[in-house]
Parts: C-alpha cells; structure tokens; sequence
C-alpha cells in the first residue's frame, strides 16, 4: 500500500533502526528521522501502546522503499566520465537548506561549506577560461577563423 501525496510512502529499512517505519514518515513529511523515533518512542513510553500497534501495522503494510538501481551502462558511463563532465555535475547540484531543526537537508554550517566548494570550482574554470582567452594560441585561432 502506498499513500500519495508529498511523494509516495514507503518503509526505509537502509536508512532505519528496526523496519524502517520511520524513515519512511520522515522522508514522507520531509523531517529528520531523529525526530520522528523519538516521537514513537516518547509516545510509547508515555503509554500511549497503539504506537507500537501502528508500528508493527506500518511494518507489515507499507512497501520498502525501491532501490535506486543503476544500470551498468550508467555506471560505466558515470566511471569514464571526465574530470569537466563531474566538475559540471557538482556546479549544478542542488544543495537543500533545512531552516527549521526538524526538517530534513543540510544544516546552514554544510550547506556553506559546499555553496563554498562549488564557489571555487566555478572560480577555477573561470580562471581557465580567463587563462584561454588571453593566450596568444587564442588570438590566433580567432585569426584563422576570421579567414
């Protein structure tokens, strides 16, 4: 069984303690996975024991969480990448901010740190394309061109 809505629902067991319950909750509503264990589990500690009946009901109901197989074409193509082609990836990789404590992403201190990395690779090329551009092997390129 699978809910829509945000997404779709599913247990993560890579990613969980016990059947992945959980993970998949927080995955599902976008939270960290901490959060959302120690709600089952204050809520069960506290007497609240239809926790633990939604738990195991979650367990035994929800799907795991497809694989995210690559095919060996990909994987193949992904290892004979250049050094450019994984710069390029990595310039346009989206980086996710959590703002709140509970929501998932990265904390702001992560998250400057890699804005910062993709910074100075983006400087980098710059640099090589500043370095290209004003090489005599540039003017007389554009000369052969002009021809």
């Amino acid at each position: 069984m699978s809910i829509k809505g945000k997404g779709e629902l599913f247990r993560d067991p890579d990613n969980g303690k016990v059947a992945g319950v959980c993970a998949g909750l927080a995955n599902y509503f976008g939270w960290e996975a901490w959060l959302v264990r120690v709600l089952v589990a204050s809520g069960t500690l506290l007497g609240m024991s239809w926790f633990i009946v939604i738990y195991i009901a979650g367990w035994f109901i929800l799907d795991k969480k497809p694989k995210q197989s690559k095919s060996f074409k990909q994987t193949t193509m992904n290892n004979t990448k250049s050094k450019e082609d994984r710069n390029a990836d990595l310039a346009n990789e989206s980086i996710k901010v959590k703002a709140k404590v509970w929501q998932a992403g990265e904390p702001p201190k992560q998250a400057f740190h890699d804005i910062k990395r993709k910074f100075t690779l983006l400087e980098s090329q710059l640099r090589a394309m500043e370095r290209y551009v004003t090489s005599p092997e540039f003017t007389v390129s554009r000369e052969i061109n002009k021809l």
